[in-house]
């Protein structure tokens, strides 16, 4: 057996899309310190399923490449594998397919109406949208 690389915590989760309850699940890793074990997990989520049902879920994100652990005493630690970064991208490309078709900007102008902004936020907003029109200039 091949000891695991350096790098093996930092491996690719596969595209298998994240379940209601694993994303709830990753959110608590995340806002836990990213070093939690299950029971941890479980207290943070809304109404929480048996401890074994968080177990299951734990190596089903474990399979899919989403969470590793390592073994302190008798229980075992979560961490992701992937930045919360990285994980904010996946979750909001996936709320973006399932709401807005896929279109960034549809998401955005349901965003900018649904708001109730302050002068200095528009004023933000533009700025922002100046700034990517100047980025995507030849």
């Amino acid at each position: 057996m091949r000891p695991p690389s350096h790098n093996a915590h930092l491996r690719k989760p596969k595209q298998d899309p994240l379940a209601r309850r694993e994303r709830e699940v990753m959110n608590a890793v995340f806002a836990l310190g990213n070093r939690v074990s299950a029971e941890e997990i479980r207290a943070r989520l809304v109404q929480p399923p048996s401890y074994s049902s968080v177990r299951v879920m734990l190596a089903r994100l474990e399979k899919k490449g989403y969470v590793r652990h390592t073994q302190d005493g008798l229980r075992y630690i979560y961490s992701a594998t992937v930045s919360p970064a990285a994980a904010k991208r996946t979750a909001l490309q996936q709320y973006i397919g399932t709401f807005f078709g896929g279109s960034l900007a549809q998401m955005v102008t349901a965003l900018v109406r649904q708001g109730s902004w302050t002068e200095e936020e528009l004023e933000n907003l533009k700025a922002e949208i100046e700034r990517a029109r100047k980025e995507k200039k030849p």
